[in-house]
């Protein structure tokens, strides 16, 4: 279904304030309530599908599974209230423990795959997890043999003195370790009674449920806090949009320790009914494709880069993608050329465009499936429902439209704060206004342009330069395949451009070619003064590129080349 723009939907009195329409109402329900609603209505559907079919669950086993692993929490004494870190790649565990937890009210801790023993050893001290469930190994990452270094009183028995609270090590896989639990003795611990107090255990909607950390680029990670009330409506209305029922399929090839797998792909696809197909542990654009042809899949999830990764696989491997319909394209710019190519080659007429933040559970603007092209490439859509935004400049004030300005958001979506930090959420926060910290323009129907992040405006000699506009202009290059673009300390104006660019075939464009193209077309100086092209851009899991990642590579790569160009001492 689609909602027709609304009055309300637009800014009013020019200024740049919209508020989100009032349908459909939003739902005061649990996920464990999602999810016997589903059972209800759609228990013979596949729920789940893993690892290329080899893992198939329908709606009415996968419950009566996921009951039997929260009455196993339940034996090992795991209540309402304590904190479960997940560590693991995409996998049917994941799932399970997602909504095990809810179950029981206790609240899921996403730890990110990527972290290493510093990195785990401050998420669990942060949240005081009572209990962790990890896979026992995926790509470079052994994370038995980082939990045995972090908790060597695992072996022994004994209780951890770095972390009192924390009580069980549980290992999805192989051989069980000394001290740890495999995932598999869970669904056995669960008997009779214990399943029987499941319905006892008295969960509220505005209850925490959810805590996932900030990418931490700027500091220490926050711990989003996020509640049933906000996950499940998030997940309902961006369905919505892509019009999902109890008859699609939907591919969810991003990683489910994000908002983007668990928010908007799970629970979205549960509202609904539809199934949830999950290519592999990991993005794979072979796998992701060949998963699409074989289970007839009608929706797609990914980030722009992931849809770029799979034409590519499509211009040397033909699959049928026939059965594709929608989809939603997330996390950066969306050129155009790759929105109409994945309109044509991979059948996806109405895939939408979606914008947020952890910290809003995540989406605030999202596309329709049926707005213009253009629209869908150069904006990030309308608003959601029940959600309000505004455009705020430095003052404090609501900026007219068409100016741009932080986004500022309100509404049922805002988290419940970061776990543990008064001082953070105040900071964050203000009279229920989330501070995105995203620069943004509203143009009069309500469509939302992304500017940039506050933090990533570069001052070049008291110019302001946001980073997007000139990648939007680059990527207009018919040999530049992605761009990415962030200031760099200056002397002499305080900050310079930089660019990073992936190039089609490297062979056949240089740094002058780029310059050249931007003469006379952009402001002189918005042109980059260093140009990079590389074959890859640093990505977070999620394929999001890390722009301090590059900066601090640029940096050292500019001071070997000033050494080596150093006079040489006779």
């Amino acid at each position: 279904m689609t909602f027709p723009l609304s009055q309300t939907d637009a800014p009013q009195d020019g200024f740049s304030h919209v508020r989100g329409p009032k349908h459909p109402p939003l739902k005061h329900a649990t996920i464990p309530a999602l999810l016997a609603e589903a059972v209800a209505a759609h228990g013979d559907n596949d729920a789940l599908i893993f690892q290329g079919g080899d893992e198939r669950l329908l709606y009415r086993d996968f419950a009566a599974l996921v009951d039997r692993v929260a009455a196993g929490l339940l034996a090992l004494d795991i209540s309402k209230g304590d904190r479960v870190g997940i560590w693991s790649p995409n996998r049917l565990e994941w799932v399970l423990t997602q909504f095990a937890t809810a179950r029981i009210g206790a609240i899921l801790v996403n730890i990110n795959p990527a972290y290493r023993v510093s990195e785990l050893e401050y998420a669990l001290k942060k949240v005081g997890c009572r209990a962790v469930i990890a896979a026992r190994r995926f790509k470079s990452s052994d994370y038995a043999a980082m939990l045995r270094e972090l908790l060597p009183e695992l072996a022994s028995g004994g209780q951890s003195l770095l972390f009192p609270e924390l009580r069980h090590v549980i290992l999805m896989d192989g051989e069980p370790d000394p001290g740890m639990i495999p995932f598999s003795r869970l669904a056995e611990l669960a008997t009779p009674d214990l399943l029987a107090r499941l319905d006892s255990i008295a969960i509220d909607p505005d209850d925490p449920i959810n805590i996932q950390f900030t990418s931490g680029t700027t500091g220490q990670p926050k711990g989003a806090t996020l509640s049933h009330f906000n996950v499940i409506n998030n997940g309902r209305f961006v369905t919505d949009r892509i019009a999902l029922t109890d008859a699609d399929r939907l591919v969810i090839p991003v990683p489910l320790y994000h908002c983007f797998g668990m928010v908007m792909g799970v629970l979205g696809a549960v509202s609904k009914g539809a199934t949830m197909i999950f290519p592999g542990e990991a993005f794979d654009p072979a796998e992701t494709l060949d998963v699409i042809e074989t289970e007839r899949a009608t929706a797609l999830y990914g980030v722009p880069t992931m849809f770029i990764a799979m034409l590519q696989e499509l211009d040397s491997s033909h699959r049928d993608l026939a059965s594709l319909r929608t989809g939603i394209m997330a996390g950066a710019l969306c050129p155009i050329e790759v929105m109409r190519r994945v309109n044509k080659d991979m059948h996806m007429g109405e895939v939408t465009i979606s914008y947020g933040m952890t910290e809003t559970s995540p989406v605030s603007f999202q596309s329709f499936v049926d707005d213009p092209t253009e629209k869908r490439c150069e904006t990030v859509g309308r608003i959601h429902p029940h959600l309000e935004v505004k455009i705020v400049g430095p003052d404090g004030a609501t900026v007219p439209v068409g100016e741009q300005g932080e986004i500022w958001t309100k509404g049922y979506s805002v988290m419940k704060g970061y776990w543990q930090d008064a001082a953070a959420t105040a900071g964050a926060i203000h009279d229920g206004w989330m501070r995105t910290g995203d620069l943004g323009v509203l143009d009069e129907e309500g469509f939302c342009t992304i500017v940039g992040r506050v933090k990533d405006m570069i001052i070049r000699g008291g110019e302001n330069i946001y980073p997007r506009e000139i990648e939007e202009f680059l990527i207009r290059h018919p040999d530049v395949i992605d761009v990415q673009v962030f200031g760099i300390p200056d002397d002499r104006f305080g900050e310079e451009v930089c660019a990073w660019v992936v190039a089609r075939d490297e062979a056949a464009i240089t740094v002058e070619v780029l310059r050249d193209y931007c003469r006379g077309q952009i402001a002189h100086f918005k042109i980059p003064r260093y140009i990079r092209i590389v074959s890859e851009l640093p990505m977070t899991v999620t394929g999001k590129p890390q722009k301090f990642v590059m900066r601090d590579l640029m940096l050292g790569i500019l001071a070997a080349e000033a050494e080596d160009n150093a006079p040489k001492a006779p």
